[in-house]
């Protein structure tokens, strides 16, 4: 059977490094957890949140899976955004894909995956809206401007869900931004879909709550 020890010492090598390097890391560490960044990112193994953008533990609240979905059915996915803008108070959520990502490329892949082709159906639907754009492309340059529209897609996707408007309903400082990552040189390139306000987002997505003082909504 493979052995796993190698990570165990890795994992007591790095403590001892940090130590050496800050000897209050850990107890700074252990007393609070205040991020103003929450990360919807891609599950693959080569896109690193914290290390992307040079953060240390405790800075950056962070939401992995498949192709960086955010999928209105997906609890998981929710219950993380609800606690990043409740409890944690963040002011910035950053839906990062990345160029050739896996999961896109197999979404558009006329072969079975599995379970999986479930979870990426939404990707063939905006393949569908922008089939005209996307089919006068190469393979490689379809893949990674679907990488882009995919993130695009989410950041609308985010902005339309019920505690991002409570929160902008709220008076709370949030703002959504969509990035993807190049794994060939390290660099995120913004898509400029930055949004803060329910402005922008077609009227019938606009969900108002009664129970707000009058003057909020």
């Amino acid at each position: 059977m493979p052995t796993i020890k190698h990570l165990i010492d890795n994992n007591r090598e790095w403590a001892r490094q940090q130590v050496e390097r800050d000897p209050e890391f850990f107890q700074r560490l252990v007393g609070q957890q205040s991020p103003e960044y929450l990360w919807i990112g891609c599950s693959d193994s080569r896109v690193p949140a914290n290390q992307i953008v040079g953060m240390d533990p405790g800075e950056l609240f962070v939401h992995r899976n498949v192709a960086n979905q955010v999928i209105q059915t997906d609890f998981n996915c929710l219950s993380v955004i609800q606690f990043a803008i409740e409890a944690l108070k963040v002011k910035h959520v950053l839906v990062v894909g990345h160029y050739g990502c896996g999961g896109v490329k197999a979404a558009i892949e006329s072969k079975p995956h599995g379970l999986v082709d479930h979870w990426l159906y939404p990707i063939r639907d905006i393949y569908r809206e922008h089939a005209v754009e996307l089919e006068a492309l190469d393979e490689q340059a379809q893949i990674d401007r679907l990488c882009e529209l995919n993130v695009i897609e989410q950041v609308k996707n985010l902005a339309k869900t019920n505690m991002v408007q409570e929160a902008w309903d709220r008076g709370q400082e949030l703002n959504i931004h969509g990035w993807v990552y190049r794994l060939d040189n390290g660099l995120v390139n913004d898509m400029n879909v930055s949004v803060a306000s329910r402005e922008g987002l077609e009227q019938v997505y606009h969900v108002y709550h009664k129970n707000l003082p009058k003057g909020v909504r």
